[in-house]
């Protein structure tokens, strides 16, 4: 989905269309006026899925009030829509709060039998009084709990220990479709309580789980189980910034409060979903224990099309004064309950287990097993990711064993039948000391369950693997080329890393008959068309360890070329947006590898781009200088101004440190950078100054 029309009656006139000076009155009037739209917007878009806007309209908006907010550090709000994108500022842990109000966890039965017997327990709680059920989806993530006042959200605290939990607030906001600040516009139809707590469900859908997935199988790192995992992980990141990309949901389900709307929670959850919240469209109210097993009935089959997943189905009452009545046990209310799906499971027998080694040297066990029907596939092998799952299993060749798709997709084995092992059955398999491709010894990196194989340049499936991740359709996208042909150029002695294939000569891939001709000059101009790749897929190609391609397009857009890549230290690139501290040490490393380096100038002989399209550097007037951008300008915007010094050989830099140049300042200049300049003694220039040095009447 994308915002779909233009809405001029929303647009603005820019505080930089025009050369004037603002009021610091009319200044925080914009932001605030902006914010009020981006919030509307991001409800339209992630909760009504009715857009108003286009993408591009949307995103000028943002840049526009990123830069007052840049400028106006005064004016800051932990609720503005900017702060969506997150923060790679985390702490050592997150800070542990107390609910106001216990987050008790729900009674699970998968017996249909003990669904009867909860309503006959409500029956006999109410003496005889007449109640409905609200029959809900059961959404398989995380418990969140989330505050508000004077409808802004001012906490969000996960489940914990049911007494207290993590304070995961900066994640939490940039989860698009959790409301910031609630549009007053609403509060005239239905007003919202001056306080109120919403409880709901952080998870992440399939296409977000699948993408995340295919990313990490790219960057060779553990594949996450289930999408509830994902979610768990993600969640719990520390820097919020990677949390941002991660695409994660909010489904609200409970409200509580001292002055809530009715007596119903089902009508509770009603006026909380036009007061902006994410509220599930599947809810339904039951009046007999048929109706609660027909809706049971109908999402066991229809669960499959969700975009998301859910493992089961919420039973509550739904009078709040009747909730109140029954009351609670110790763990959980009498007057609710979870109804469970159970997980598909099948035994089949473990025939072997093979190991495999990717382009990054992770050596992956991987279990054959007898072929099997689950979920409707048939299953014949399974991943069993690292030493630590074999050792956990205790597993045997031989052995029976159970196998579960993870979140309906992943096939895992699950557990062993120990009462059908056969005594005679050979020791538990352990995991090889030495690569089964190349037999250099494995290495396992402390703090990390894989075992790597540390011989990159004389391991033949990290080569090939290497080279198939270059020519593969996000990087280099020579289309005309597989695994299949990179096995046979590399057996015949034609190819030994990706450069080499920037040397193939027709007589090399035609034959001596030139039998195989149109082929091979079909995949000769692949490679030459390859050349032109973009900044972002080139960066990809290299197959840098933690960069895949959202990775590889901040990079792009930050730096412009790969030169300036190249150079920048490990500090500055943690301060790109979305690079945390992980990938900026796998960039630097990468960078600092000669043979890499060779690999990289080969690629430049050959051709292959290296900055960004019609970005010829203009002058070296600025080489070796690290410049900061701050405040706002009359001539030229600040992506332009970061343009020229990338044009003229400078590097921008996103924060002042002892490194830093100069500070092209303009006015309004953020008071904590000029505190921090003077300090430091860092001079300062303005834009004159600034298109005076290079020279330029742009």
């Amino acid at each position: 989905m994308s915002r779909k029309k233009s809405a001029d009656t929303y647009a603005q006139p820019s505080l930089f269309d025009e050369p004037i000076s603002l009021s610091d009155k009319d200044i925080k009037a914009q932001i605030e006026h902006l914010r009020a739209e981006l919030h509307r917007h991001n409800r339209n878009y992630y909760v009504l899925n009715a857009p108003e806007i286009s993408d591009q309209e949307f995103d000028a908006m943002m840049r526009e009030l990123q830069e007052l907010e840049r400028a106006n550090p005064q004016y800051f709000d932990p609720n503005s829509p900017t702060q969506r994108v997150g923060s790679d500022l985390g702490s050592g842990g997150f800070p542990t709060v107390r609910h106001e109000r216990p987050m008790l966890s729900l009674g699970n039965t998968y017996n249909r039998a003990e669904v009867t017997e909860f309503y006959e327990r409500i029956k006999d709680g109410l003496d005889g009084e007449p109640f409905q059920i609200c029959c809900e989806l059961k959404f398989d993530g995380l418990s969140i709990s989330l505050l508000y006042e004077e409808g802004r959200l001012i906490r969000a605290v996960t489940r914990g220990d049911g007494v207290q939990g993590d304070d995961v607030t900066a994640n939490v906001r940039t989860i698009r479709s959790v409301p910031l600040v609630l549009n007053s516009s609403d509060k005239v139809v239905n007003p919202w309580p001056a306080r109120f707590e919403i409880r709901g469900e952080v998870l992440m859908p399939w296409d977000s789980f699948n993408n995340l997935n295919a990313e990490r199988a790219e960057a060779e790192e553990p594949l996450f189980a289930n999408p509830r995992n994902a979610a768990s992980g993600s969640l719990k990141t520390k820097d919020s910034s990677v949390v941002a990309h991660r695409g994660l949901d909010a489904y609200l389900y409970f409200l509580l409060g001292s002055d809530i709307p009715t007596e119903s929670h089902y009508q509770n959850m009603q006026t909380a979903k036009s007061w902006g919240f994410k509220v599930s469209e599947h809810t339904r109210l039951a009046s007999s224990v048929d109706e609660i097993f027909e809706f049971i009935d109908y999402w066991d089959e229809a669960r499959h099309r969700l975009p998301f997943a859910i493992d089961g189905i919420v039973l509550k009452v739904d009078s709040i004064a009747q909730q109140q009545k029954l009351g609670y046990t110790a763990k959980s209310p009498r007057w609710a309950i979870a109804y469970k799906y159970k997980a598909e499971r099948a035994r089949t027998r473990l025939l072997s287990v093979s190991y495999q080694v990717g382009r990054t040297g992770a050596v992956t066990p991987v279990a054959n097993m007898e072929p099997v029907d689950l979920a409707g596939t048939v299953v014949r092998r399974a991943s069993l990711h690292n030493e630590d799952i074999i050792l956990g299993l205790d597993l045997r060749q031989g052995d029976y064993v159970y196998v579960e798709k993870a979140g309906e997709i992943i096939p895992q084995i699950v557990g062993v039948d120990k009462s059908a092992r056969i005594e005679s059955l050979k020791p538990a398999i352990e995991f090889p000391d030495h690569c089964p491709a190349c037999g250099h010894e494995l290495v396992r990196v402390e703090g990390e369950a894989a075992h790597y194989c540390p011989n990159e340049a004389g391991c033949p499936p990290q080569i090939k693997g290497k080279i198939e991740h270059f020519i593969s359709r996000d990087a280099m996208n020579i289309g005309s080329l597989g695994p299949e042909t990179v096995d046979d150029y590399y057996e015949r002695g034609l190819i030994h890393n990706a450069a080499d294939l920037y040397m193939l000569r027709l007589e090399d891939l035609a034959g001596t008959d030139l039998s195989r001709e149109v082929s091979a000059r079909k995949i000769l101009a692949a490679i030459e068309q390859s050349k032109q790749a973009s900044l972002d897929r080139v960066i990809f190609a290299l197959g840098i360890r933690f960069v895949g391609k959202v990775v590889a397009r901040l990079l792009s857009q930050h730096y412009h070329s790969l030169d300036a890549l190249r150079t920048a230290s490990q500090e500055d690139l943690g301060e790109v947006e979305g690079v945390g501290n992980i990938i900026a040490e796998s960039v630097v490393r990468w960078f600092s590898d000669p043979d890499n380096l060779q690999f990289l100038e080969r690629l430049r002989s050959f051709g292959v781009r290296m900055e960004e399209e019609n970005q010829t550097v203009l002058s070296e007037k600025l080489k070796d200088k690290s410049i900061v951008i701050s405040g706002t300008f009359q001539k030229h915007s600040r992506e332009e101004y970061k343009n020229l010094i990338f044009l003229h050989g400078g590097k921008n830099a996103s924060s002042i440190s002892n490194k830093t140049s100069f500070i092209l300042a303009g006015e309004n200049m953020g008071p904590s950078k000029l505190e921090k300049a003077q300090k430091l003694g860092i001079p300062l220039m303005n834009e004159d100054e600034f298109l005076q040095l290079i020279e330029t009447n742009t």
